[in-house]
């Protein structure tokens, strides 16, 4: 154990370890049982080596002692995107096993509601495990979106693109990286990109109505976007002009 500020490197080492062999068990699984192709592997292993490279250097840099057991359910809830995003990546040359891909996507969306709950009730919550957390979703997100465009259009990857183009504008503007109060419509919102992903890249609802309900939570997740962004923008004017009274969290 770390004392004095000292910072035990061993405390963090064998988290990231441990989900790249089970993301690497699971696609060696992939390919035992559904014959996983190349540009699956390829990219499986590739979505492992990252993940551990920059979870490994996000753990060392926020000196938090043990790694936790809601951060834990996070990592294995990334093991299952990486399946997800192998099976992705494979169905640009073949048709992907979709019962596969769905169980998947679904037990990863499900864990994404567990996570929060262990943090909380385990006194474990942090910054890391917050944002962590924030990534796994906005990576799976991203991945759904792309599978959902090679049936429905290029349109739909502006699900996925569209907080990534937010992050990349934080650095233009850097007043967007300001905090927003708790919103249990963004977390609706989010979730709800998920949901929609899923049931449409699943194909159990006819072509129209996936288009439509598509449509319907791109539009939400836009004005979820604008409406943190009006917040954001409303805390930088108070701030530049003093007097001017703070926005409250029903005004968002």
């Amino acid at each position: 154990m770390a004392l004095s500020g000292t910072y035990d490197t061993r405390l963090v080492r064998p988290a990231p370890a441990a989900g790249a062999g089970a993301q690497t068990l699971l696609l060696v699984l992939l390919g035992a049982v559904i014959g996983l192709g190349p540009a699956g592997w390829l990219t499986g292993l590739t979505f492992t080596v990252a993940t551990w490279a920059v979870l490994t250097r996000a753990l060392r840099r926020s000196r938090r002692g043990p790694f936790g057991p809601a951060n834990g359910v996070t990592l294995a809830r990334t093991t299952l995107v990486g399946g997800v995003t192998a099976l992705v990546a494979d169905s640009f040359v073949s048709r992907p096993p979709v019962v596969v891909l769905v169980v998947l996507t679904t037990v990863a969306l499900v864990l994404d509601a567990v996570d929060g709950q262990v943090a909380r009730r385990t006194g474990t919550e942090s910054a890391l495990g917050a944002r962590f957390d924030m990534e796994v979703d906005a990576f799976l997100i991203l991945v759904l979106s792309i599978y959902v465009a090679m049936s429905l259009g290029a349109w739909v990857v502006l699900i996925g693109a569209m907080r990534y183009v937010f992050v990349v504008a934080a650095r233009v503007l850097p007043w967007l990286h300001g905090p927003l109060p708790p919103s249990t419509a963004r977390k609706t919102v989010a979730a709800l990109q998920g949901i929609v992903l899923l049931v449409v890249g699943a194909g159990i609802i006819p072509r129209v109505s996936a288009y439509a309900v598509v449509v319907a939570a791109l539009a939400l997740l836009v004005w979820s976007f604008a409406r943190d962004i009006r917040w954001l923008w409303r805390v930088r004017v108070r701030e530049d002009a003093p007097g001017v009274p703070a926005p409250t969290h029903e005004s968002v």
